[in-house]
């Protein structure tokens, strides 16, 4: 989206502190659960709460973990779901299969990477990785250009490394611009935040 002139944000505790804008994208280290975006009128929000907590794949974990990994989880979902309905824009909060849909309500969408690598951007999306969408604010759920997964157990099989969990958790580049496109469109009169 910044590279077709808009204004971005993006917030993440896992960025260093304070606000740096590189490439037209201001990065924000900060916790959602205490963050209020800037008044703009928004083109559209994208929210990728931490799935460590929720996901399916980690289950065997839950109960070491305890409940205040859940809390928390629930709490970041929470905040993401309340600044995307503040923003008046569409708006996709994005999980993998997860416990979401027992703590919340099912997902309204989901897809693999590789049903929108036929995007711009999307030529190492050919692997499978069920992700789930909950939306609103009149997201519209785009047309799928497939391409065929030839690593069906990329994710699965990911070699161990301190980047692994942010390797993982990446969202697809043909699936985003797939998204921008149709929510957003390629030009606008007058670029949103």
């Amino acid at each position: 989206m910044a590279q077709a002139g808009f204004e971005c944000f993006c917030v993440d505790l896992a960025h260093s502190a304070g606000d740096e804008t590189r490439d037209g994208v201001t990065w924000i280290g900060a916790d959602i659960r205490h963050w209020l975006p800037p008044p703009r009128r928004y083109a559209i929000v994208f929210a990728a709460p931490p799935c460590t907590n929720l996901a399916v794949s980690g289950a065997r974990w839950f109960k070491e973990k305890g409940m205040g990994g859940l809390t928390e989880a629930i709490e970041i979902v929470e905040a993401c779901r309340r600044v995307c309905e503040w923003s008046g824009a569409p708006w996709m909060i994005e999980n993998p299969v997860s416990t979401l849909g027992s703590y919340w309500r099912k997902p309204d969408f989901s897809f693999h990477p590789h049903e929108f690598g036929g995007y711009e951007g999307g030529g190492a999306d050919d692997y499978v990785k069920r992700t789930c969408l909950w939306t609103g604010g009149g997201f519209r759920f785009p047309q799928k250009r497939e391409i065929p997964a030839f690593r069906p157990l990329f994710i699965h099989n990911m070699q161990p490394s301190d980047e692994r969990g942010s390797l993982r958790s990446v969202t697809p580049p043909g699936f985003a611009r797939a998204v921008f496109e149709a929510n957003v469109g390629r030009a606008a009169a007058s670029p949103r935040h």
